[in-house]
């Protein structure tokens, strides 16, 4: 396993990291759960993220518990908090209330005394930004958290919250942690640049493309059953827009790319990410051991110029680019 810095920080992640959402306590049993953080584990992965929302809490409880026993300095816990966790009205969002409430019952689902790494999961269109941010702030001084960073913000709201923690003297925020892969580029253009400026760093969802450049969805063809397009329980919609014939025939191209490489098509998307030099960890789910084995080999992988223009000329006629995609929902959920 590689590692690299988490933005302009000294703290160190693994390029492959290993993340719970739609699996623990969702779409996969607990035992085959701690079957997938042990092979992440073994294959020297220590950054694990998760979320308060994901599974109804459930997931953060089940990760909890497959990470007993570790050796606690030697891991990096990253969870968020934003979405609705309970049914009251201030069970959501990003006010002091629900982050001071959030977080503590993530310390206790996660079983651990403090949370490396804790982030805004959207932004909140109805909390002061300032009293968010103070809110993390304290969360840093009383030791609960270490670092803190947003998910899936826009460019002008990272900077603002840069600014804000400049000029009351509070921490920074040390990443973000945005949808990134071959086919879903939108962050390129606005968040990317400002990052590299203010030294905030990348963690990236689904490098993968929600499973649709392993390859397994073919055009034409039935879906798979059992994959992600058949789940009900939100794989599905997130799936959905690549579904197209001609994108998933244009997939099917970059299968020559990544055998002339020896790599499998989930380990090139992967690499794909990490020659990004703003991104410093790609996030992996799994449902089987084998899978997170499979990912982590991506680790270090490195491809050259003539490799990247290649996936470029197949994939560019599909590829979503416009920043506008990244949003927070307008209300808080």
């Amino acid at each position: 396993m590689e590692f690299r810095y988490l933005g302009r920080s000294g703290l160190k992640v693994s390029e492959i990291a290993y993340g719970n959402w739609l699996t623990h306590g969702s779409q996969v049993e607990e035992d085959a759960a701690r079957a997938c953080v042990r092979a992440a584990l073994d294959e020297g992965i220590t950054t694990f993220d998760t979320a308060d929302v994901y599974a109804g809490t459930r997931a953060e409880a089940v990760l909890g518990r497959a990470l007993k026993g570790q050796r606690r300095e030697g891991l990096e816990i990253f969870t968020k908090v934003f979405w609705p966790t309970g049914p009251g009205v201030n069970d959501r969002g990003l006010s002091r209330k629900h982050i001071v409430e959030s977080v503590n019952g993530s310390l206790r689902r996660l079983e651990t005394d403090y949370i490396d790494l804790y982030q805004a999961h959207r932004f909140d269109h109805e909390t002061p930004l300032e009293e968010t941010m103070r809110a993390f702030d304290d969360l840093v001084r009383q030791g609960k958290v270490l670092y803190v960073g947003v998910s899936e913000w826009r460019a002008d709201e990272i900077e603002r919250a840069l600014k804000i923690a400049d000029e009351m003297g509070f921490d920074r925020i040390i990443s973000n942690q945005p949808q990134y892969s071959m086919l879903w580029r939108v962050i390129e253009g606005e968040i990317v640049p400002l990052c590299e400026r203010e030294g905030v760093g990348q963690i990236v969802w689904s490098p993968i493309g929600q499973g649709v450049l392993t390859g397994k969805y073919k055009p034409g063809q039935p879906l798979p059953a059992g994959s992600r397009a058949t789940d009900d329980k939100g794989g599905a919609d997130m799936i959905k827009r690549f579904l197209t014939d001609d994108l998933l025939a244009r997939v099917q191209e970059l299968k020559p790319i990544a055998d002339d490489l020896g790599l499998s098509m989930a380990q090139l998307a992967i690499a794909w990410t990490l020659q990004n030099p703003n991104v410093a960890s790609a996030i992996v789910g799994a449902s089987r051991p084998e899978q997170v084995a499979d990912n982590a080999r991506a680790a270090g992988v490195k491809l050259d110029a003539g490799v990247l223009k290649r996936i470029d000329e197949v994939l560019d006629p599909v590829v979503i680019r416009d920043p506008a995609n990244t949003v927070s929902p307008p209300r808080r959920p």
